[in-house]
C-alpha cells in the first residue's frame, strides 16, 4: 500500500533530518482509499436521516429540527479539516469511523462523527451542539474512546469503559463481583477490583483452620473470566487488582509476576496494583521491618476490615493485639521486590493511599481506597454486602470513570481556556447523565450520587516543545502549575453553575471541604500567576486570564452557596488513540520517540512527534534520558490542582538499579504523588547513549 511506504520513508532522512513532509503524503495517500470506499448521499440531511431509517444512528430529528442539522453540519464542515499526520487518520477511519455493517463503506468522515457525538450528548439545545462542535473541530477538547466511539450511534457501547468495584469477605461477594466483572468486561470495560479485604491463605471459615486459600485464586478466576468475556472477540477483556501492602498474602500477590513463577500460581494478563499507606514509608525510612496482618483476624479481634482501618494511625494498635495474625516482613526487602517485580513486568502499581485521602475534599464522606487500571481514578467506595438468594443486597458504591482531555496546545493558541473547560464540563456531564450500566447497580448508584467525571489533558510535552521549553525545566514545571490551577477554577466555576441551575448538588456536599471552604484556603493565600517573562508571556500572547486570590474568594462564597453538581471533577489519564486523532503528545507525560514505532497487526506506522522540525527537535528528549526525579517534580506542581489523580509512568534504563527505583517510588510519596502507573524499562545500547550527548 503506498500510504505504508511514503509513511516509512519518514525515517529516510534527507540533508540529516526526518523526511516529514512523507508523512503528510501518506495521510493524502490514505484519504483518497477513504474517499473510494466512502458512501455517498445527495446531501448532509439526507445522509442522516437514510442512517437513521438503517439502523445506524439514533432519530436525532426528534429532538432536532431539520434546519438545525443542516447548521450544525454546516460549521463542522466550514472548518476544511485535514488531519496533521498519518497515524492520525489511519487511526480514526480505522477505529473510530462507522462502517457499514459488511464493513465495506465508510459512513463517516471526521466532522459526520463530531456531528454525532455533539448532537447526541447536547440533548436537542442546539446552542450546546454548536460550542460542542466547535470544541472538537477546533480538537480544544477530546472525549475519551467510549464516548467519542458510541455517542450517537444506535447500536452501541457503553459511554464510559472503566469501573473500580470492591470484593467483601465472602464467597456471595466474590461470585457477585466476578459476574459483575464479565458483565462490563462483555461491553468493552476495564475493571480493577480492591481484594483486600478477603481473607488470608490459611485463614478459617466457618472455625475451620487453614481453609481458606487466599487471594491468588480468586485472581486466576479474575483472569479467566476477563478473557473469556472479551467483546465476542473484537477487544480483549482488560482487568487489575489492587491489595494493599499490609495485607498477608502481598508476597504471593506479586509473586504472580514472577517470570518463573509456577503456572498454577501466574497471573499473566491481569495487572497488579498496590495499595500502600504512608506508614510503610515511614518504618522503610527507620530501616525497619513492618507487619503484614491476617485480614480475618483482625476483622474477628476489632469488628473492622484491615482494608478500612486507618494503618497511619493504627498500625501498632494492631501490632499490640494478641488475636491478630501477624508476622514481620524488611521494609527496604519488599521496595527492592516491587522493582525488581516491575524491571520483570512493568507492574504492580502502586496507589499511595495516605496522600489520596489527605486530598481528598470528600473525606468526611467517604475513604479512597484504591485506583483504576491506569491509576488516576480517586473516588470513595463502600462494599456492597451481597446476602444469599432471598435475603436483600446491600448494594454500595462503586465507581465509573467518564474521561475526556483538553488539548493543551490547541487551547491555548484559541485564547479560550474558560471556554473550553466550561464546554468540556457539559459534555462530561452529559455523559454521566446518560450513563447507566445496568447490569452493575453499585455503579449506576454512585453515579447518580455523586455525578463525578474526569477532565484531563494532553499535549503537554508537544505544547513545551512548541515553545522551546525543555520538558525538565522549571519553566515547565511553573507553566503547569499555573494552567492546571487554572483548569481547576474554572471546572470548579461550571460544576457551581450547573447545581445552581439544576438546584442539585451531589451527595455528601454539606459535609465536604468545598462547604466549610477548607478546600480553598490555598487558593487564597498563594497567587498561582506566572512569575517567570517566558510563562508570563505564553498566557499573555493567547490573551488568557488567570484566576487571582479574589477570583478564587468570591468562587468559594458562590460554591458555598449553591453547591458543586460533580463531586469529582479532574483527573488526568494516559491518552493514546485519542491523542493520535488530536495529533498530540500523550497526556502530561513526555515522548519516549520523536519519531514513535506502532505495529498493528502486520502493518507498521510511524508517528512524527507534534510539531517535529530541526528547531523543535532538541525539546523532544525521550523520556528513557530525562530524570526521573524532574518528571516527579513536574507531575507534583500539578497534582494539587487535581482532585483526583494523575496517571504517572516511570521510563527506567538497563542502567537503573533496583535500588534508585526504589528511591523513586519514595520520592514520588514524598512529593505528594497519589500514585505511580507503569514502570518502563528499556536496554539502552551504546549508540543511544551518544546519541543523547548534545
Amino acid at each position: 500500500m503506498q500510504y505504508l511506504e511514503l509513511n516509512s520513508a519518514v525515517l529516510q532522512k534527507k540533508n540529516g533530518f526526518f523526511q516529514l513532509e512523507k508523512d503528510l503524503e501518506a495521510a493524502l495517500a490514505f484519504e483518497a482509499e477513504v474517499e473510494q470506499k466512502l458512501r455517498r448521499f445527495p446531501g448532509p440531511l439526507e445522509r442522516i436521516e437514510t442512517l437513521i431509517a438503517e439502523g445506524y444512528y439514533e432519530n436525532f430529528l426528534e429532538c432536532y429540527s431539520p434546519q438545525a442539522i443542516l447548521e450544525l453540519s454546516d460549521l463542522a464542515y466550514s472548518y476544511d479539516f485535514r488531519f496533521a499526520s498519518f497515524m492520525a487518520i489511519s487511526k480514526f477511519y480505522k477505529d473510530y469511523a462507522l462502517k457499514s455493517n459488511d464493513k465495506r463503506q465508510y459512513l463517516e468522515r471526521y466532522p459526520d462523527r463530531v456531528l454525532a457525538v455533539a448532537l447526541f450528548l447536547a440533548g436537542g439545545d442546539v446552542g450546546k451542539a454548536r460550542a460542542y462542535v466547535q470544541a472538537l473541530m477546533e480538537q480544544r477538547y477530546q472525549p475519551a474512546t467510549p464516548t467519542f466511539l458510541n455517542a450517537g450511534r444506535a447500536r452501541r457501547g457503553e459511554l464510559v469503559s472503566c469501573f473500580l468495584l470492591e470484593l467483601d469477605d465472602s464467597l456471595n461477594s466474590i461470585g457477585y463481583n466476578l459476574n459483575l466483572a464479565m458483565q462490563l468486561s462483555k461491553i468493552g470495560g476495564g475493571v480493577a477490583l480492591n481484594l483486600s479485604k478477603l481473607r488470608a491463605r490459611g485463614e478459617p471459615i466457618k472455625g475451620v483452620a487453614h481453609a481458606a486459600k487466599g487471594v491468588v485464586p480468586v485472581m486466576k478466576l479474575l483472569e479467566d473470566a476477563f478473557n473469556y468475556a472479551d467483546q465476542m472477540g473484537q477487544r480483549k477483556g482488560a482487568g487489575a487488582v489492587y491489595l494493599n501492602i499490609f495485607h498477608w498474602d502481598v508476597e504471593d500477590f506479586l509473586d504472580t509476576k514472577k517470570i518463573n513463577a509456577d503456572e498454577k500460581s501466574r497471573i499473566q494478563t491481569l495487572s497488579l496494583g498496590l495499595v500502600v499507606p504512608a506508614k510503610f514509608f515511614e518504618l522503610a525510612a527507620r530501616g525497619e521491618d513492618f507487619y503484614v496482618f491476617a485480614p480475618y483476624s483482625v476483622y474477628q479481634a476489632l469488628g473492622e476490615h484491615l482494608d478500612d482501618i486507618d494503618l497511619d494511625r493504627r498500625y501498632e494498635e494492631l501490632c499490640a493485639h494478641p488475636e491478630v495474625k501477624k508476622r514481620p516482613l524488611s521494609a527496604r526487602a519488599m521496595l527492592t521486590r516491587i522493582a525488581q517485580t516491575q524491571f520483570e513486568s512493568g507492574y504492580p502499581y502502586i496507589v499511595y493511599k495516605s496522600n489520596a485521602n489527605r486530598a481528598h475534599p470528600l473525606k468526611q464522606v467517604g475513604q479512597i481506597k484504591m485506583s483504576n487500571l491506569c491509576t488516576e481514578i480517586f473516588q470513595l467506595q463502600t462494599t456492597s454486602q451481597i446476602g444469599d438468594y432471598g435475603e436483600l443486597d446491600a448494594i454500595g458504591y462503586d465507581i465509573s470513570c467518564n474521561l475526556g482531555s483538553l488539548n493543551i496546545a490547541n487551547v491555548m493558541a484559541s485564547g479560550q481556556l474558560q471556554a473550553s473547560v466550561h464546554t468540556a464540563m457539559d459534555m462530561l456531564t452529559a455523559v454521566s447523565d446518560l450513563s447507566n450500566v445496568p447490569n452493575a447497580p453499585g455503579v449506576r448508584r454512585a453515579n447518580q450520587a455523586f455525578h463525578s467525571v474526569g477532565l484531563g489533558a494532553m499535549n503537554l510535552h508537544g505544547f513545551l516543545a512548541l515553545n522551546r521549553i525543555r520538558y525538565e525545566s522549571e519553566e515547565a514545571r511553573e507553566f503547569a502549575r499555573c494552567f492546571f490551577a487554572a483548569v481547576n477554577y474554572y471546572s470548579l466555576e461550571r460544576s457551581m453553575q450547573i447545581a445552581r441551575e439544576r438546584k442539585v448538588t451531589f451527595t455528601g456536599f454539606e459535609q465536604s471541604d468545598y462547604k466549610s471552604g477548607a478546600y480553598f484556603e490555598p487558593y487564597l493565600q498563594q497567587d498561582y500567576l506566572p512569575q517567570t517573562e517566558v510563562v508570563r508571556r505564553l498566557f499573555a500572547q493567547n490573551r488568557i486570564e488567570l484566576p487571582t486570590p479574589a477570583d478564587w474568594a468570591r468562587l468559594k462564597e458562590l460554591v458555598q452557596a449553591h453547591g458543586l453538581y460533580h463531586a469529582y471533577r479532574l483527573a488526568i489519564a494516559p491518552t493514546a488513540s485519542i491523542s493520535y486523532i488530536q495529533n498530540a503528545t500523550p497526556s502530561i507525560q513526555p515522548i519516549v520517540d520523536v519519531v514513535e514505532t506502532r505495529t498493528y497487526g502486520n502493518a507498521t506506522t510511524y508517528y512524527p512527534a507534534p510539531y517535529l522540525s530541526e528547531e523543535t527537535y532538541w525539546y523532544y528528549k525521550s523520556a528513557y534520558h530525562m530524570d526521573m526525579y524532574r518528571l516527579i517534580d513536574l507531575v507534583a506542581e500539578i497534582q494539587p490542582h487535581v482532585d483526583q489523580g494523575i496517571s504517572t509512568v516511570l521510563y527506567v534504563t538497563s542502567e537503573t538499579s533496583t535500588r534508585e527505583l526504589a528511591r523513586l517510588y519514595v520520592y514520588a510519596e514524598r512529593k505528594g504523588l497519589k500514585s505511580l502507573y507503569y514502570t518502563r524499562a528499556k536496554n539502552l545500547s551504546v549508540e543511544e547513549c551518544l546519541s543523547c550527548a548534545v
